[in-house]
């Protein structure tokens, strides 16, 4: 698991993983170039027939977050049935686990565990589609690499970020790199699309969290004074969800639009396709619901907040986080900005917390990269609609910005809404049709890339 404080990080365990890995897939290890960066990044690379041409990059990482305190409803170690008839898709998060996070159980048509999406399921499809190629004597054109950080949760900078500035030393440039990001929604996970909707994550939102401490008067609550440091903060947090950054339609989410819009009922085709007249009912719409809302702003999520630990006690300073996921077209500036404006007439100290950064670059289209996405979703779903996407959560991605321009965020599974939510919550699992289909697609990449 990943700890918040890396200083005090638990290595032994990814150490254990490693050697699973060598044990597992030994003509991965055997067949291609291999190595770590800072102990527990692992990279591979096998060779293409045409070393002149850019190679490409498969991302994921092995660090899960913890697992929570549910209870375990069977703590049966080595459960391994994978002839179970599979049960249907979860419609809502369950509140206890079926089997132990840790124990990779095979049951009901399942691969229960923390991490199963996110993001061991993709790392070992990697490598069995890494396995299935060297297995078939298929030699790509251009090189393929593998490479798994180990810190994503907490920021990736021990992980990712640290492989990624390997490559750059070396004088690497990947023709395109893949990492998690987007799905396949199923039909109705977007309402008034009727069919599955394939995202495919070209961008990803910039990240600012800040902790604002507000001064006041402290003292005994039988004497208040008139105006108290929660009191004060109260406002600022008002201003802060009242007077949000302004939405927008970026080019992405624009074209995003364009691609779904044919598909929705009348009146969101109108709106959508005259932008130019009605952009701001359109706009109003989508602000009004929180998944489409953080399509078109720079969002403001108030999340954690400090005070008096007793009852009868003013304290004499109260502090709150707030946290922002920034769109394109808004700077870490204009944030910084913001906050100054909602603070503005208080005695505050504001200090940023975890890892500031900016949105990432906005990967083209109408490149191979993206287009031979398009065309292994087709493959193992062909039903299917696809379309670009803006990732609202942070990924590893980010980091390969410095050896790449085509960065690309899509983990080719379908899943439902409450699966989805499980991801860092309780009895996380993948489907065995889910991850057979995902090794099947990226064999297909690795293997169609030039073709």
């Amino acid at each position: 698991m990943s700890a918040g404080d890396l200083d005090v990080f638990d290595y032994a365990p990814f150490g254990q993983f490693k050697e699973y890995l060598k044990k597992s897939y030994p003509l991965v290890y055997q067949n291609t170039e291999n190595y770590e960066v800072n102990t527990c990044g692992l990279v591979f690379k096998l060779k293409g027939s045409k070393p002149n041409l850019e190679p490409i990059l498969f991302l994921s990482h092995i660090d899960v977050v913890p697992p929570g305190d549910a209870d375990i409803k069977n703590n049966e170690q080595n459960v391994f049935r994978p002839d179970d008839k599979a049960l249907p898709a979860v419609t809502k998060v369950a509140e206890d686990w079926d089997f132990s996070p840790f124990s990779g159980a095979v049951a009901n048509g399942r691969i229960y565990g923390r991490g199963a999406i996110d993001m061991k399921g993709m790392l070992f499809s990697l490598m069995e589609s890494l396995t299935n190629m060297i297995k078939s004597g298929t030699v790509p054109q251009r090189d393929i690499y593998l490479a798994f950080g180990f810190d994503e949760e907490v920021g990736g900078r021990k992980g990712a970020k640290q492989i990624a500035e390997d490559f750059k030393k070396k004088g690497l440039t990947f023709d395109a790199v893949y990492d998690e990001g987007g799905l396949i929604l199923e039909k109705g996970g977007i309402k008034g699309i009727d069919s599955d909707v394939a995202v495919i994550g070209c961008a990803e939102k910039g990240f600012l969290s800040a902790k604002i401490k507000v001064k006041g008067l402290g003292g005994h609550s039988s004497m208040p004074p008139m105006e108290s440091a929660i009191g004060k903060a109260a406002v600022i947090m008002q201003r802060l969800e009242k007077d949000q950054m302004k939405p927008t339609i970026t080019p992405l989410i624009k074209e995003f639009f364009d691609n779904i819009g044919g598909t929705m009922p009348f009146a969101n085709r109108l709106a959508i396709s005259n932008q130019w007249l009605l952009k701001s009912v359109l706009l109003s719409q989508l602000a009004k619901n929180n998944s489409t809302n953080a399509l078109i702003r720079s969002t403001t999520a108030l999340t954690m907040m400090k005070g008096s630990d007793g009852t009868n006690v003013l304290s004499p300073e109260v502090e709150f986080v707030v946290n922002f996921r920034l769109l394109s077209g808004n700077s870490v500036k204009d944030i910084r900005d913001h906050i100054a404006k909602a603070t503005k007439g208080f005695d505050v100290e504001v200090e940023e917390i975890d890892n500031t950064r900016e949105a990432s670059a906005i990967s083209p289209t109408n490149v191979r990269a993206y287009k031979v996405i398009e065309q292994g979703i087709k493959e193992v779903y062909p039903n299917s609609l696809v379309t670009p996407y803006l990732t609202i959560a942070g990924t590893d991605a980010y980091k390969y910005q410095i050896v790449s321009k085509n960065i690309y965020r899509f983990m080719p599974i379908k899943i439902t809404d409450a699966e989805k939510q499980s991801i860092h919550s309780t009895n996380e699992y993948i489907s065995i049709e889910n991850y057979m289909k995902m090794i099947h697609y990226f064999e297909y990449i690795m293997k169609n890339y030039d073709k």
